[in-house]
């Protein structure tokens, strides 16, 4: 197991930096901003801290919150326009600075990709490094589900993805920053896994990850050291 130490030169190092998305990258959960946008903002948010604490598997959670809220196209485009999701604090820096250094920066994300991929324009990251689920709409813009066959739809689904990206791009190092389970559980494959609770604090995560920020400015600083 490495060591905290062990784990900064790894981040310092790293040829790629995956970030989950909701309240890591931005302050709220999507699915419980899409959820109280379409008025069932309750029920869907205990459905989510659930899954958050690994309590039941990921698509099961996926697959009952999205039918509670069966968001139509119309939805959730309106949702993005009107409440756009808001960046965490020093976030923006950080992407900056990774890109500065030459480090691939990728979104993984349980959300949308509609959602996710709006954030990743924000930030100057290409489409293509957004791995995200992707909601299935019928001709009239009802919802018909979503698409289950990528990876973020399930449990295990991010570590999927930094196997997918060291296969294609031959990393050597990646690391993977999220507040929630199923980021932990991306390390390995992930080379270093550092747990988030700037927005929101996981009991579970704090307690296990060997490296715990609570603000992105802690990561800034550990770029600037070298």
């Amino acid at each position: 197991m490495a060591s905290l130490l062990e784990l900064k030169e790894i981040f310092r190092s790293a040829d790629a930096v995956c970030f989950d998305v909701d309240s890591t990258v931005i302050r709220e959960e999507g699915i419980d901003e899409l959820a109280k946008f379409c008025g069932v903002g309750d029920a869907v948010a205990e459905m989510t801290r659930r899954a958050m604490g690994g309590s039941v598997t990921f698509k099961a959670a996926l697959t009952a919150r999205l039918g509670l809220i069966r968001p139509s196209y119309e939805q959730v485009q309106k949702l993005i326009s009107d409440n756009p999701p808001e960046l965490t604090p020093g976030i923006r820096e950080l992407v900056s600075r990774l890109h500065q250094r030459g480090v691939q920066v990728f979104l993984v994300s349980g959300g949308f990709q509609s959602i996710v991929e709006h954030v990743a324009s924000q930030l100057n990251i290409p489409t293509a490094n957004v791995f995200a689920n992707r909601l299935k709409f019928y001709f009239n813009g009802e919802y018909a589900g979503f698409d289950e066959t990528q990876p973020t739809s399930e449990s295990g689904g991010k570590g999927k993805v930094i196997t997918l990206l060291k296969e294609q791009f031959h990393f050597k190092k990646v690391v993977m920053i999220g507040d929630g389970a199923t980021d932990m559980e991306a390390c390995p494959p992930g080379d270093c896994f550092i747990g988030f609770g700037g927005n929101v604090i996981r009991k579970q995560v704090k307690e296990k990850a060997k490296w715990y920020i609570t603000h992105f400015d802690e990561l800034l600083k550990e770029l600037e050291e070298r």
